[in-house]
This record gives structure tokens, C-alpha cells and sequence, in this order.
């Protein structure tokens, strides 16, 4: 098995590539546990599958330079936007997947930090509907 080190990680937001901003990429897809027991278990915990969600995780380098980050973000701010993720910048392939969805831009943190530290912040964006694997 092939093991992975993130160097050219891409995220897509909007149609925007943030890799230049981005110092984690992170996608999650789980799903709600049913507990489904019956006396005729036998003592043991049974469960199903239930509604499927997702997250999009991202720590960027805030930016206010014209057309960066600051400026393709907060326009979205409180929108239900496409996002596309690959584990590297090479073409979509069966070892380089493309996940894509929408997601709500539900917070947008422009300036954080004390003195001497960098501008930067970390986000946790709901998916909303259907998450996509496409290989080709």
C-alpha cells in the first residue's frame, strides 16, 4: 500500500483555489448511529446507518491583498457554495481522487492573533447534500 505525504493538497471553494492560503485540508464524511437492538440480539448491540454528513476543515493564512483570500470569502460568508478536494495537484485519478459538495460558509475570522503571531485561522464548514468521489 502506498503511503501519502500532503505537499500540493487542493481546495476549491466557489470555484476558488485556496491552496495558496491553506495549511490544512481536511475532509470528513460520517454517519448518524441507529441503534437497532432486539431482545432476539443476544446481548449484543446492533445498529444501522442513519442520515450521512460532512465537514470541510481548513486552516488558512489570512490575506487582504486585492482578489485574495479576504476578498473571494467574505462574499460568501453565510452561503451554501460548491467545494472540490484532491490530496494532490496532480490530475483526478483512481490515486487522487476529487471529493466535491457544498458547503455553508458559517463563520469567516479575518483578523486573529497576538503580537508577532501569523494572521491566520481555522474553520470547520458543514457539507450540505450529497459528498462526491470521481476518480476520472
Amino acid at each position: 500500500m502506498p503511503l501519502m505525504v500532503l505537499t500540493t493538497s487542493v481546495l476549491t471553494i466557489n470555484a476558488n483555489n485556496l491552496a495558496q492560503w491553506t495549511s490544512k485540508n481536511e475532509i470528513t464524511a460520517e454517519v448518524e448511529e441507529k441503534d437497532v437492538t432486539v431482545f432476539t440480539s443476544l446481548g449484543w448491540k446492533e445498529v444501522l446507518g442513519g442520515i450521512k454528513s460532512g465537514n470541510v476543515a481548513l486552516t488558512v493564512k489570512n490575506d487582504f491583498a486585492a482578489s485574495a483570500l479576504d476578498s473571494i470569502m467574505w462574499p460568501l460568508f453565510g452561503t451554501v457554495v460548491p467545494w472540490t478536494a484532491k490530496a494532490s495537484s496532480a490530475a483526478v485519478s483512481a490515486t487522487n481522487p476529487l471529493y466535491s459538495g457544498s458547503l455553508l460558509v458559517k463563520q469567516w475570522t479575518p483578523i486573529t492573533g497576538s503580537p508577532g503571531d501569523v494572521n491566520e485561522a481555522s474553520y470547520t464548514y458543514p457539507t450540505s447534500g450529497t459528498i462526491s468521489r470521481a476518480v476520472v
